[in-house]
């Protein structure tokens, strides 16, 4: 079954419909229904277009959230063959929040740090809802150290809601790691690529999202708080998230238009979800052009690119 969201109700009012159409001639009813479902499909389609050609940031983020929206480990099975996984930060131990490994892009091989909140409880509860522990992002600096060392790209693929905020992690240095993680992108000879593929939140996002070329697809968010925490903060009042999420300029097309972003992937309308192959397929293909743009650069090339780029945003605005 296809989860709705809230202001998605005209649409799953229409499309449940259709499903109750389909079952009754799927049981053999004498009732021509072909003529409706057609006409039902049409009318779905058309509040799906008009619900999503005016799109609040609040909406946005709520897309953004999705539980059926593709995750990292989708689009590495889709985009990565011969994926090899690496596990531990060598100090501490594990962390499953962010899933690293090597592998090969289409051909090239890369290394890949991807953020993974699970999609359902059990992958979840493994996973801490894509909330990284200060040993998931030294993971990720020995990845990146290992990519440099042997001159890998490295990709790497957001969906955060924040780094975790728990007392066990900030006992663990979980500042200090989140600085040592963007300080390792920084800090790379080898071109690095980040798409935003869901939630892009704080620190936990920066950590990963340090690179040449920063990729959003076109519902997601990327925002140094949640619109949550910015109302509970402002307001004291988190109800009023909508009115944080506007004034905080956290959707793609704001963020591209301020210079933090550097391309937009579009979405189906209705989501990633609702076409999540295509999706995948043409993050795949911004992947391709972004690392292309740095063939033949050397590494003091690479890092100034890089440097440039974060040093020119907000200027001239």
């Amino acid at each position: 079954m296809r989860s709705y969201l809230d202001f998605e109700k005209p649409v799953a009012d229409l499309e449940g419909k259709v499903q109750e159409l389909r079952a009754l001639a799927a049981q053999g009813e004498s009732v021509d229904v072909g003529d409706e479902i057609g006409k039902l499909e049409a009318k779905a389609a058309a509040a799906l277009l008009d619900v999503y050609a005016k799109l609040t940031p609040w909406q946005k983020t709520l897309v953004a959230r999705h539980p059926d929206r593709p995750h990292a480990i989708d689009y590495i099975a889709h985009l990565v063959t011969e994926f090899t996984p690496l596990a531990g930060d060598r100090g501490f131990g594990e962390d499953a929040a962010i899933v690293a490994g090597l592998g090969r892009f289409r051909g090239t091989p890369v290394a890949v740090l991807g953020q993974e909140k699970g999609n359902d409880t059990q992958s979840r509860i493994k996973h801490n809802f894509g909330m990284a522990r200060p040993e998931g992002y030294r993971k990720a600096v020995r990845v990146m150290e290992l990519a440099d060392r042997f001159g890998l790209p490295v990709i790497a693929l957001v969906d955060t809601a924040g780094a975790y905020p728990g007392i066990d992690a900030e006992e663990r240095g979980q500042a200090e790691a989140i600085a040592r993680s963007t300080q390792a992108c920084l800090a790379l000879g080898v071109p690095n690529v980040a798409v935003v593929i869901g939630e892009g939140g704080s620190g936990g996002a920066i950590a990963l999202a340090t690179a040449n070329r920063v990729i959003m697809l076109e519902h997601s968010v990327y925002s140094v708080i949640s619109p949550e925490g910015a109302a509970s903060i402002l307001w004291r009042d988190a109800a009023r998230a909508p009115d944080a999420a506007t004034n905080m300029k956290i959707t793609a097309d704001d963020l591209v238009r301020l210079g933090v972003v550097d391309e937009i992937v579009k979405e189906p309308v209705g989501g990633a979800h609702r076409a999540p192959a295509a999706v995948i397929a043409a993050v795949g293909d911004a992947i391709e052009r972004a690392l292309g743009s740095y063939a033949g650069q050397d590494a003091a090339a690479v890092r100034q690119a890089r440097r440039a780029k974060f040093l020119a945003i907000g200027r001239g605005l």
